[in-house]
């Protein structure tokens, strides 16, 4: 082994954002990085079972653009070439708000890229695929983790490929990107362990997606539309954002008894019932691409490894495993590209460590906690305004509702706060930004008028 290298051999179980970034971190670390995926990956860009979510509207935030470009230099170029569409942020998707049809409309230097989950996925297989010493394997199912004799640490892994007989991989290191997270929650129970701690919210959302040709004629002053609902009385939302090949892919969603159904006449007239008309009409009379996609999402969940005396050595859970967000707020791949970019900052630091595979894991898992804060709290705090959300209520909840009304309506007068706002929305800043005292004054100004 090389000085800078952990160890012979790295298993990434999943080859999704996640473990595709995984991959790329671990490359530089590793003799040989093995990526086991349990579907069949096909040699073009296409929805897969493992992501069931795929064929939904999938945003990457700058935050996560920025994560990419960390671990794929020349990412964008690559992106770009597949058919992403580039979008700045407060310009070219109309936002609508409920007081704010449109909210203001401005370029603030926020650049990132509208694409079907598909398209990513696939541009940063290829990117793992032409690294020399990572291999990707489909049709891979990961059985369960093996344990090591201490019953302290993850030595590998057992697995089924391609029909053939189970068969045993060792590994120094195990990163679980599987998105469920099985084969971490079977250790702990194998071991007698106790599994972490783990926050549900519940939300009870469902949504429909569809993509349409764009119409003929003279373009939008838009690329894309969100359209918020006015809450709590309605829940019913959606997004629209264009895809490679001149299309656009609308999602529709609601909570509880108002959720969106799967046929065309339905889904249209449910797009009519949104609290403005813009997607509707965009799309009434436009020609559909394939069959109308429907999903379910019952709750956020959040792992609580931070609350465990250690994690098992050789073992590091990664994106959903640790934390599966409300999909509306579009943050999934973005914070799993971070982790990854983490990870890889976290193995150069830990070369020199007496132990670099046990300070990898207890430094990821603080890292990421800083990571979670953000996107964990601008979903927590919004969902329950729904009376109907379930779990473990945010402190101080009316009041961070009301600082949030505040600091929207201070957005919109003030170009510098919409740009912060922006910011931290596209994970680029942490929420901590807001505290800053001339800030904080003005917001208090503000929430005084509401």
């Amino acid at each position: 082994m090389t000085q800078s290298q952990l160890g012979r051999h790295a298993v990434v179980i999943g080859a999704g954002i996640g473990g595709l970034s995984a991959a790329c971190a671990l490359a530089d670390h590793f003799e040989q990085v093995s990526v086991l995926e349990r579907d069949d990956l096909a040699p073009t860009a296409g929805p897969r079972a493992g992501t069931p979510q795929g064929r939904h509207v999938h945003a990457l935030l700058a935050g996560g653009l920025q994560a990419l470009r960390e671990l794929f230099p020349g990412i964008e170029d690559d992106l770009r070439q597949a058919g992403a569409v580039p979008l700045r942020g407060a310009l070219d998707v109309r936002v609508e708000r409920p007081g704010f049809d449109p909210f203001p409309v401005r370029d603030l230097g926020v650049l990132t890229y509208s694409m079907s989950r598909p398209i990513i996925e696939f541009t940063l297989r290829q990117r793992v695929q032409r690294l020399p010493n990572v291999s990707l394997r489909p049709s891979c199912r990961v059985l369960d983790l093996v344990a090591g004799a201490d019953g302290a640490s993850v030595t590998g892994v057992r697995c089924e490929e391609g029909g053939a007989a189970t068969r045993r991989l060792s590994a120094d290191l195990v990163v679980d990107a599987s998105g469920r997270g099985t084969p971490t929650l079977g250790w702990f129970e194998a071991m007698g362990r106790p599994a972490p701690p783990e926050t549900h919210i519940g939300v009870d959302i469902g949504y429909a997606s569809a993509v349409f040709e764009m119409p003929a004629g003279p373009d939008a002053d838009w690329k894309g539309v969100m359209t918020f609902p006015k809450a709590p009385q309605s829940s019913r939302g959606a997004l629209m954002l264009p895809l490679e090949g001149r299309c656009w892919m609308v999602s529709l969603g609601g909570r509880g008894g108002d959720k969106p159904p799967g046929d065309e006449a339905g889904f249209l007239e449910y797009a009519r019932g949104l609290r403005t008309r813009t997607i509707h009409d965009a799309i009434d009379g436009a020609r559909r691409v394939g069959d109308i996609a429907r999903f379910a999402f019952p709750s956020s969940m959040r792992r609580h490894f931070e609350q465990l005396p250690a994690l098992p050595r050789g073992l590091l859970p990664l994106g959903d495993v640790i934390c599966r967000f409300n999909p509306v707020y579009g943050q999934g791949m973005s914070v799993a590209a971070q982790e990854g970019a983490l990870l890889r900052r976290l193995l150069a630091e830990a070369v020199h460590a007496p132990d670099p595979l046990q300070r990898v894991g207890a430094d990821f898992i603080e890292g990421v906690q800083a990571l979670l804060e953000t996107p964990w709290a601008m979903a927590a705090i919004p969902d329950f305004i729904f009376p109907e959300t379930t779990g473990p209520r945010p402190p101080d909840l009316e009041r961070n509702l009301r600082f949030g009304s505040a600091l929207l309506h201070l957005a919109a007068k003030r170009p510098e706060v919409h740009k912060l706002m922006v910011e931290v929305q596209h994970l680029l800043k942490p929420r901590s930004v807001y505290r800053n005292p001339v800030l904080m004054a003005r917001v208090m100004v503000e929430m005084a008028k509401l």
